[in-house]
């Protein structure tokens, strides 16, 4: 989904001096079904960064052990198991986040749907000769598909129909970006670069440096930058489009994002979404939404974020809110 290119640093103004009193650290990992990198300045020393390296880590990896569609026993698919027989117990943590896809759900007109994966995977770009599914069978799946249709009660959850399922996917690596982020603050880490994917959070800013410089990669040529971004204080940045994880039949390309309403994967003419917000979380859920309603209605939806800027691209154009030319410096 992340299109973001590696980071980078921006160059110091001119006439600034900065005291280097600690170093960059980089920290990194796999989780997530990707790689997690944080850097980060530790004021405080080796105990200090030792303390923060080692509570990222477990966070994460308990996080993933926990609510990853991939691990047989996670909680997510002991939920999805389940559809259509028996409730499920939940704890506190899983409610918050089930509260969480209720808001998203809402928020995004039902674009982001934690249920979506039955469409999600029979639209699979990764097999090794994929086809095109016939409309009987998108019907089907998109018959499966549907948040408001969880039937939730106090400590526990029912996918009613078997075949539902739950997946955190269109959020959940967002999510752990910014309580990444969060634990930095809570060990006196202030000037820290999360990014797990290319979905990332700044705060702070790096040593002698003003901001932290996130490449934005071109989506005609892949793994090359168009231009870049500067973020500090403390912003999210993520980025959605299809260009990479697709398939192609008849001439015809078949991106991986796929629209819940239509069953089918984007085809508006949007290559690229990319939005700057308070969170990482709000940069992501923007960014997926934004792709799929495209353009226009895109470029409204960001707009109706109080404190989110977004850039949209097509093959031939360019549209971007207001203020997101403030960050842009290369």
């Amino acid at each position: 989904m992340t299109s973001l290119a590696s980071t980078q640093f921006v160059p110091k103004a001119a006439g600034v001096v900065a005291a280097m009193t600690a170093p960059l650290r980089r920290l990194t990992f796999h989780a997530l079904g990707t790689v997690c990198e944080i850097q980060y300045v530790a004021p405080e020393g080796e105990t200090q960064a030792t303390a923060f390296a080692d509570a990222a880590v477990t966070w994460v990896q308990a996080f993933e052990a926990k609510y990853s569609r991939f691990r047989p026993d996670s909680l997510v698919s002991r939920i999805t198991a389940a559809a259509g027989r028996a409730w499920v117990d939940v704890d506190e943590d899983m409610n918050r986040l089930l509260d969480l896809c209720d808001t998203l759900y809402v928020m995004t007109r039902g674009v982001l749907d934690p249920t979506a994966l039955p469409l999600i995977e029979l639209w699979n770009w990764k097999a090794d000769h994929p086809v095109v599914p016939a409309a009987e069978r998108i019907a089907t799946a998109r018959s499966l598909v549907g948040w408001p249709k969880v039937r939730r009660e106090p400590g526990r959850i029912f996918l009613p129909e078997p075949g539902m399922a739950l997946d955190f996917g269109g959020f959940g690596k967002e999510y752990a970006v910014d309580i990444v982020a969060q634990m930095a603050g809570n060990y006196g880490v202030v000037d820290v670069l999360v990014d797990f994917g290319h979905d990332l959070r700044a705060m702070g800013a790096p040593p002698g440096r003003p901001a932290w410089h996130i490449g934005l990669e071109d989506p005609a040529r892949p793994g090359r930058t168009w231009s870049s971004v500067a973020l500090n204080g403390s912003r999210g940045i993520a980025s959605s489009g299809d260009y990479l994880r697709c398939f192609k039949i008849g001439g015809r390309r078949y991106g991986h994002i796929i629209d819940p309403h239509t069953g089918w994967p984007v085809a508006n003419g949007c290559a690229q979404a990319t939005i700057i917000a308070g969170t990482c979380l709000q940069a992501g859920v923007l960014s997926t939404t934004a792709f799929v309603l495209g353009v226009k209605q895109g470029l409204e939806f960001i707009q109706s974020c109080p404190g989110a800027e977004g850039l949209l691209l097509t093959d031939t154009a360019r549209a971007q809110t207001r203020g997101f030319y403030q960050y842009v410096v290369s």
